[in-house]
């Protein structure tokens, strides 16, 4: 039967022990979709959008990038980690909808999902901020883990 990893024998929470584990590369990527009104998808210029906060886009990935650095401060039992790269990139799809992936390498003893998924969140948080003013019409539809790679498994979504 598997355990949840960050609760000890008496169930309290703790901080996973990486001491015993090997260091390997270790890569996440991690996907939100934001659907905004087609007004505002008209804005869009050159892959960006301008607004008087600035371009939404180029906003959002150093948004994404900053919070994959952050992550232990957000979620108590994240180990801080050296992250190697982080990487965000935003497209519209084909239905309109904005996609970000958010792509996190480290080379350690734990991986960097959570650091994925934070920075693709922080991302569509950064685009809901920025694009509020014009309509609060605007969902984050899913944020969820598509690729990991190293340590005791790996993990791809269709």
């Amino acid at each position: 039967m598997k355990k949840f990893t960050h609760l000890d024998k008496e169930g309290n929470p703790t901080m996973v022990d990486v001491a015993g584990k090997s260091e390997t590369e270790r890569v996440a990527v991690a996907r939100a979709i934001v659907a905004v009104e087609k007004e505002i998808l008209d804005l869009l210029e050159n892959n960006e959008i301008q607004t008087k906060k600035g371009p939404i886009f180029q906003t959002a990935i150093l948004a994404g990038i900053m919070a994959t650095k952050k992550t232990s401060d957000l979620i108590p039992l994240c180990h801080p980690l050296m992250i190697s790269k982080a990487n965000v990139d935003i497209v519209v799809d084909d239905n309109g909808k904005i996609v970000i992936d958010c792509l996190v390498k480290v080379t350690g003893k734990t991986g960097v999902e959570m650091e994925a998924l934070t920075g693709a969140t922080v991302a569509a948080l950064t685009i809901y901020d920025m694009c509020k003013g014009f309509s609060h019409n605007i969902i984050i539809e899913e944020v969820k883990l598509m690729k990991k790679t190293g340590g005791k498994s790996n993990f791809e979504r269709d």
